[in-house]
């Protein structure tokens, strides 16, 4: 009987959009022809995005990779050897070895990549489970404390302490109470949630689970946003698999607890991020923002007591549970404690997932894993946190990747979206696109964020066009502090944030001797 090779390609959407259900066929194609017999896995992503399709081959030295590669060269890369983890123009060495990953700590993401999504023995075969069998060990609020103590913090945008949310849930007296995950993952540069969604849904899964028990709730809700039709896909699949399991239901584990979880798909709404739009939607409303308090945490769900987290939130919890709360604590610096999974997007040479300790520089990031632009031309500004984070220039590299240092020079870590510009970016321009951004996306609920984001763009508009300059950047400033301080929520509450950078930032590109046409409705040149 001949050896069998295992052979990974990646189900990820983004090596999809580049060929890789095409390669999938061409490499088992190919192996009939050469007359080997392989496994072929679909994996999740490993994040090296510039590589993919990335082709794994499990060697006696562990997995190869091969990257990117089409479907037409697949034929020559086997007649070359690579089933056998031989050397040719596509080789990048061993995995684990590759200098995008050798240094990084993959906590939420340590099996994305590795295992097959859909497998429950791999699942548990790589650690799944054991958090989660370890917290039914435990009493509640004994399992609240150790999140607490593991210093674990929200990964949307506040950064707010998940065992507080939880002990509040837990301490709440209520008939039911629900568990939901924000997976409307709207901010641009951001795609962590959809990879580890696709990629090992089972951590999500196993994460809720966990909070269920520690909150007494007995009913599940993973929100995802339309644009998502695979991760959706691949949620459903794998609760069905938990179920069949015992991983989820009326009897977890055995332990005689109960849960159940069902996935939502939102309809394109930026503002469900929110926590309190996506519970108006979840109910069967319109998504808009609710008045707080009272917090979700006491009436959230239909009236009940609700833990909503995001995907990284809920998916760095089955580790905690498994290793302890000082190990996750091991990670980061002052309050920013554990990992984060960053997101390099826009002009950059290398694009994807790093994951490592709070701490690293945005220097670091954007130059070290990501080498500079795409383009080869400097960097001229960096967003960080999604479109109402704030353009950070390049004296600013030295920034650590941490929640207050952020906060201290006006800008915020969010959901770890890094979005890279070179010199070419008129940033008058992208202040403008956020103004126009929440003009789009508000739900209306509050006039400064509804009528100020209008007025917003419109005063920008004029200070492209050079008419008033100085008056309407003053304007510009009232209207800004108006939003900060007057909206319902982060929607017009952080919109300023871009604004105000790119002025304080790039002052010159809002006061030109030569004006720049008016700008036209829609995203910026």
């Amino acid at each position: 009987m001949s050896e069998v090779t295992t052979v990974y390609v990646p189900r990820d959407s983004a090596a999809i959009s580049v060929g890789a259900d095409e390669v999938a066929v061409a490499v088992a194609t190919s192996a009939a022809a050469a007359g080997r017999e392989i496994r072929l896995v679909r994996n999740g992503s490993r994040g090296l995005l510039w590589l993919e399709p990335m082709i794994e081959v499990e060697t006696a030295r562990g997995r190869v990779a091969y990257g990117p590669v089409a479907p037409d060269e697949v034929d020559d890369l086997v007649s070359a050897g690579m089933l056998d983890g031989a050397e040719t123009d596509h080789s990048l060495g061993l995995t684990e070895e590759h200098e995008w990953l050798r240094d990084q700590k993959r906590v939420t993401f340590a099996r994305v990549g590795v295992i097959d999504p859909l497998s429950a023995r791999d699942y548990e075969a790589h650690g799944g489970m054991t958090g989660l069998r370890n917290a039914l060990k435990m009493e509640p609020d004994q399992v609240v404390a150790e999140v607490t103590d593991s210093g674990l913090r929200g990964r949307g945008g506040a950064g707010f302490p998940a065992g507080i949310k939880w002990k509040t849930v837990l301490g709440a007296q209520a008939d039911v109470k629900f568990v939901c995950c924000n997976a409307d993952e709207g901010d641009s540069g951001t795609f962590a949630d959809r990879m580890l969604m696709e990629g090992d849904p089972f951590t999500l899964i196993e994460g809720m689970t966990i909070a269920a028990y520690a909150t007494g709730a007995t009913e599940g809700f993973v929100y995802v946003r339309s644009e998502y039709p695979d991760a959706v896909s691949t949620l459903r699949r794998a609760i069905e698999i938990a179920y069949a399991h015992n991983w989820l239901g009326g009897n977890v584990l055995g332990s005689g607890m109960k849960f159940d979880l069902d996935v939502r798909v939102g309809a394109g709404a930026y503002i469900c991020g929110e926590e309190t739009s996506m519970l108006e939607s979840l109910e069967g409303k319109r998504g808009m923002v609710r008045a707080k308090p009272p917090i979700p945490a006491l009436e959230g769900l239909f009236g009940r007591p609700t833990v909503v987290n995001n995907v990284l939130t809920l998916g760095s919890v089955p580790m905690i549970l498994a290793d302890g709360a000082a190990a996750y604590q091991g990670f980061g610096v002052g309050r920013s404690r554990g990992t984060q999974v960053f997101q390099l997007g826009g002009n950059v040479a290398r694009g994807g997932i790093v994951e490592a300790p709070f701490g690293i520089t945005l220097g670091e990031l954007v130059n070290g894993y990501g080498g500079g632009t795409r383009t080869g031309r400097p960097i001229r500004a960096v967003q960080v946190g999604g479109p109402l984070g704030s353009y950070l220039p390049v004296e600013q590299f030295d920034l650590k990747m941490d929640y207050e240092e952020f906060a201290a020079a006006g800008a915020m870590v969010g959901h770890g979206g890094v979005v890279v510009f070179d010199d070419t970016v008129d940033m008058a321009r992208m202040a403008r696109f956020a103004m126009e951004f929440c003009a789009e996306e508000s739900c209306g609920k509050c006039t400064p964020c509804r009528v100020g984001a209008v007025r917003g763009r419109e005063t920008i508009d004029k200070i492209i066009a050079g008419t008033d300059v100085d008056e309407n950047l003053v304007l510009l400033e009232d209207l800004c502090e108006l939003m900060t301080d007057g909206s319902l929520c982060a929607m017009g509450g952080l919109t300023p944030m871009p604004v105000r950078s790119a002025v304080k930032h790039f002052p010159g590109d809002f006061n030109r001797s030569t004006p720049l046409p008016m700008p036209t409705f829609g995203a910026p040149s």
